[in-house]
C-alpha cells in the first residue's frame, strides 16, 4: 500500500499522504469522479485524493461531497471538515470530525522561484533572506512558503485572498519537520496560526488543523 506518510494529529483529525502507483481503475473501484476531469494524470490525482477520504475515515461520505464557488469541496451538514491537495505523482487529505483544515503537498521546483513575489510581501521576503539562500535551499524555501499560504487559504475556504497581503509566515530556522507561526488577516478577520509541515529536498507537506 503506497502510503507516503500518514499521522493521527488528534482524536478527531487525520492526515495521509498517497504515492501514485495505481491503475485509474484501482481508485474507481472505492470512489467515483465528481467533476468533469479529461487529462489522464490530472484525473487520476482527482480520484487518489477522494480516494483518501474513506481511507481516513472509513463512514466519509464521498457521494455527498459539493463544490462551492470558491471551488472548495465540502460537505453541507459538516459532519466532517477536509481539504485535499495534489502534485505529481502524490495526493494528500486531512479529515477532521472538530476543525476546520488545510493542506497542501507540493514538489519543490524552480518554476516557484519566479512568482515569489506574488505570494510573499515584501517584508518576509526580506526577514527570510530569500537572495542570501543557495540554489537548492532557496527552492525548498520559497516552495514550503507557497505552500504554507495554499494550506491556509484552503483553511480558510471563502477565496479572495491576496497571498502577500492576507497572509504572513514568521521566520524560522527550517528542519526535515516542524512548525511555522503565520498570521492572517481579511477585513476585520486576524487569526494566529500554527503550521506543521514536513520538508525534503523532493515534497514539501503543510497542514493546519484550527477553529
Amino acid at each position: 500500500m503506497p502510503i507516503y506518510y500518514q499521522q493521527n494529529i488528534n482524536d478527531f483529525t487525520q492526515l495521509a499522504v498517497w504515492k501514485i502507483e495505481e491503475a485509474e481503475s484501482f481508485f474507481t473501484q472505492k470512489v467515483t469522479i465528481q467533476q468533469q476531469v479529461t487529462h489522464p494524470h490530472k484525473r487520476l490525482q482527482h480520484l487518489a485524493g477522494r480516494f483518501l477520504l474513506p481511507y481516513l475515515y472509513p463512514n466519509f461520505p464521498s457521494d455527498l461531497i459539493q463544490i462551492a464557488d470558491t471551488r472548495k469541496p465540502y460537505l453541507t451538514n459538516e459532519a466532517y471538515h477536509f481539504s485535499i491537495s495534489h502534485c505529481g505523482d502524490y495526493a494528500a487529505a486531512i479529515v477532521s470530525s472538530t476543525q476546520r483544515v488545510g493542506v497542501d503537498v507540493e514538489l519543490v521546483t524552480h518554476r516557484v522561484n519566479k512568482i515569489r513575489h506574488k505570494f510573499l510581501h515584501p517584508s518576509e521576503l526580506s526577514n527570510w533572506d530569500i537572495e542570501a539562500l543557495e540554489e537548492q535551499e532557496k527552492f525548498r524555501t520559497l516552495t514550503l512558503l507557497w505552500s504554507a499560504k495554499e494550506a491556509m487559504f484552503k483553511w480558510w475556504g471563502r477565496g479572495d485572498i491576496d497571498f502577500s497581503e492576507c497572509m504572513r509566515v514568521e521566520k524560522s530556522t527550517l528542519l526535515p519537520s516542524g512548525i511555522l507561526n503565520a498570521r492572517f488577516q481579511k477585513d476585520n478577520f486576524t487569526a494566529s496560526l500554527e503550521l506543521h509541515y514536513q520538508l525534503s529536498n523532493e515534497l514539501s507537506l503543510v497542514w493546519l488543523n484550527n477553529d
